[in-house]
């Protein structure tokens, strides 16, 4: 029985796994929910994912990537462990060689860690590749030749920002401004003009239906429920796409603010080619509205979404499986 190889991108908010000749057969919530008296898990992805801000007293919900890292390696380690069980229930994959991603400006204690992390498992052989370039290399970009692509990858936890040119990263930076950061600015931001008190998965649905970078629809609202901080019950109130635009403004003032500061430190040469060939944006960060659009305006550059940009790590990881060989 020969194996399967796997590509995993290990997101902070979801983590993807692809099998070579499947392609993705598994994306589900990077979220653990374990028993603390016994560090047992009691529930992992989807099902872990609707117990958060639900769970009682010695049941705890952990997401155990922080800022696109390992923050918690056992619970990375429970995580793996059932999600590959889950892929090795619909498909037999042997012990496979694993791709595993990480952000750009990880330290080699930390891709050591991750390494150490997937051999537990059974990996045959684990290689750690940077997530902007794996993402680039799964929107479809022609990364080997010698001329510059440039690729803003904006997930959960992260937004990495990469100039590549022969296959590799020339100029790059990570900021911890990403899909997380933005859902707890719409939570301050309620809780500093209304005095209410909302969870992570109502900010996420906020920034999902009305969320927007740069929008001309100024009416669209949207009703929202949480804890009244004054008076302790709760209370629903009426929040508009312009309301949460100006509570995302710092946060994609920083982004544009990297970009540049990439764009700066990229060779004069690399930089005429992304003049003509623009930016692409991946992760679910792409998706927030009018954001392609401010990007432009802002950065003087074509800016372009990937056709598929949650799963571009996911793919590029799949592509990478068959050139093992370079990367090995």
């Amino acid at each position: 029985m020969f194996a399967k190889d796997i590509g995993i991108d290990l997101g902070t908010v979801n983590t993807l796994i692809y099998v070579k000749g499947e392609g993705i057969v598994l994306n589900e919530p990077s979220v653990v929910v374990i028993d603390e008296e016994n560090n047992r898990p009691i529930a992992i992805g989807k099902e872990a994912n609707d117990m958060l801000g639900r769970t009682p007293g010695k049941i705890k919900a952990i997401k155990p990537m922080k800022d696109g890292v390992i923050a918690d390696f056992d619970v990375i380690e429970m995580l793996l462990e059932n999600l590959l069980r889950k892929v090795k229930q619909k498909i037999r994959v042997g012990k496979p060689n694993i791709i595993i991603c990480c952000p750009s400006n990880i330290t080699e204690v930390e891709k050591n860690a991750i390494r150490e992390a997937a051999e537990k498992l059974g990996a045959k052989k684990v290689f750690v590749e940077e997530e902007p370039k794996v993402a680039a290399i799964g929107a479809g970009l022609e990364i080997s030749k010698p001329f510059g692509s440039m690729v803003v990858d904006i997930g959960g936890g992260t937004t990495d920002i990469a100039v590549l040119s022969l296959g590799n990263i020339v100029s790059s930076a990570s900021i911890k401004i990403a899909g997380n950061a933005f859902d707890e600015s719409i939570i301050e931001y309620i809780k500093h003009k209304y005095k209410l008190l909302i969870g992570e998965k109502t900010a996420e649905l906020i920034k999902i239906n009305i969320g927007a970078a740069k929008t001309d629809s100024k009416k669209e609202k949207m009703d929202i429920r949480g804890r009244d901080l004054i008076g302790g019950l709760p209370k629903t109130i009426t929040i508009t796409k312009e309301e949460i635009e100006e509570a995302l403004q710092d946060n994609i003032k920083k982004i544009i603010n990297s970009i540049k500061s990439v764009l700066e430190q990229t060779p004069p040469e690399l930089s005429a080619d992304i003049i003509e060939k623009g930016i692409i944006l991946t992760g679910g960060g792409a998706l927030l509205e009018g954001l392609p659009e401010l990007l432009e305006e802002r950065l003087q550059v074509p800016i372009y979404i990937a056709e598929e940009p949650l799963n571009c790590v996911a793919e590029g990881t799949g592509i990478l499986i068959d050139k093992l060989h370079y990367i090995g």
